[in-house]
Order: C-alpha cells, then structure tokens, then sequence
C-alpha cells in the first residue's frame, strides 16, 4: 500500500512540475507582442481632428504601414493623395503633410521610420 501512495504522489508532483514549466503558449505570445510597436495616429484637417487611432505595428516599419492599417489610403507618384476618403486639391492648393512627435517630416510615408509610442498627425490643409 505504501509503494501505491508513494508512486501517487510522485506522479502529482512530477505533473505539477512538468505543467509549472509549461509556457508555450505565452511565449509565443509575448515574443510576437515583442516584434510590436504601437504608434498614434491623427487626422486633422485644417487643423481640426477629425480621427484618431492607436495602431500595433511592427517594428521595423513606416508611417505608411500604420496609416494603411487604421484607413483607406491612396498614393500617387510617392505622394499621399487621399485618406479616408478625404483628398488632396491641387487647385485649391490642400494637400496631406504630416508630423512626427510634433516635427514636420523630412522624408516620405513609405521611408520615414517609426519608434514605439510616436505620434503621427497629418494634416489635409492649405500650404503655401
């Protein structure tokens, strides 16, 4: 009898040790939340908001993959012509700039690079 309870418990700790090690199933989840970032994106137009989104995106990206992300966005010959269904007018002289953390951009939505927590506003507006 003795032998039985010893083998039972033996066999309860080994399982409680075996199921305490198993983590697959979080690993996998925060190494994907790992290669994550997560950047704010708004939407301005004469410099009223109109939108906002938090947006996850992976590291290594751009402005353009979390703005294509949250809206429908359209381009033409690098330049953003159109998001959520809001265009830019050449004759009217409005057209879609956007800031980074407050700092007007110095390269296009498909180069400029983003860091966790930035803030990206563009903004639909006359210009000069």
């Amino acid at each position: 009898m003795k032998k039985v309870l010893r083998s039972l418990v033996v066999f309860f700790v080994a399982m409680f040790v075996l199921a305490g090690c198993s983590n697959s199933g979080s690993a996998a989840k925060s190494s994907s939340k790992s290669n994550q970032i997560v950047v704010t994106y708004q939407l301005k137009q004469n410099g009223k908001a109109f939108a906002k989104k938090t947006i996850d995106q992976p590291k290594k990206s751009v402005v353009m993959t979390g703005l294509k992300k949250g809206w429908t966005v359209k381009a033409s010959k690098g330049f953003i012509t159109e998001i959520a269904g809001k265009k830019q007018n050449v004759a009217k002289k409005t057209y879609w700039l956007y800031t980074i953390n407050g700092k007007m951009a110095k390269k296009g939505a498909t180069e400029q690079p983003v860091k966790n927590h930035d803030k990206v506003v563009f903004d639909l507006s006359v210009t000069k």
